[in-house]
């Protein structure tokens, strides 16, 4: 598997398109790679920034996005090429500190939010996770880079986490609102673009009042709802 393109691009700095495209023999969650048209199509109409390819910015995005689908999809870590495996940290508002192989079993929406009174990542798995926040956001929860403070090795940047609440989240009605969570996150880097780690900082207790501020639904009305599990 080639890692770089002509122009000695590293190819987890590419559009993450390419990087699936050249995933070869990876170890994906769900057998098949995951299929982002939907949600490439949704951020070209919802995204508030354009970035110039090659500028820190759109580099940055793609880095995050990259490893986003690494760890959401890619089952060996091993096989991860946005970070320094055996270095990999990650921790969101200060909290504890996990590895990739963490990340593996357990999710990224489960170690960014963790217990709160509206959710509880103890009592949720990977898979149980991901639905959720999938039929809740059937049209994609995207993800863009707003501004970028720092390059590397010490990367600092804001960023908008957003979707359409139209499908239910648990027992609560969906809204047809946006909700978006708005953070930023300091990435070390090493000299080729590789995370080695990454610290993130944003308030989700807004975010998940948005999704248990709605109605609640019958039984009935919640086993109605689809759940695409790539966006």
């Amino acid at each position: 598997m080639s890692t770089t393109k002509s122009n000695n691009t590293p190819l987890w700095i590419q559009d993450r398109d390419t990087v699936i495209a050249q995933g070869g023999d990876a170890q994906w969650r769900y057998q098949t790679p995951p299929d982002y048209s939907r949600s490439k199509e949704n951020l070209a109409k919802e995204s508030t920034h354009n970035h110039v390819e090659g500028s820190l910015e759109a580099i940055v995005q793609n880095l995050v996005r990259t490893f986003e689908m690494e760890a959401s999809f890619k089952t060996n870590p091993q096989q991860w090429l946005s970070v320094v495996n055996e270095q990999f940290r990650m921790s969101s508002n200060g909290g504890p500190v996990y590895t990739a192989a963490d990340v593996v079993e357990a999710g990224t929406y489960n170690l960014f939010i963790g217990d709160t009174e509206d959710y509880k990542a103890s009592e949720e798995t990977f898979e149980s996770s991901a639905n959720l926040f999938h039929t809740a956001f059937p049209k994609g929860f995207l993800w863009e880079v707003l501004e970028v403070f720092s390059g590397p090795p010490n990367v600092t940047f804001k960023w908008r986490h957003w979707g359409t609440f139209s499908g239910s989240y648990k027992e609560y009605a969906p809204t047809g609102e946006t909700v978006e969570v708005i953070g930023m996150s300091v990435a070390r880097v090493t000299d080729d673009l590789k995370v080695l780690s990454i610290e993130h900082y944003f308030d989700n207790s807004l975010f998940l009042k948005k999704l248990t501020g709605a109605e609640k639904q019958t039984t009935a009305e919640q086993q109605e709802g689809g759940c695409p599990f790539h966006s």
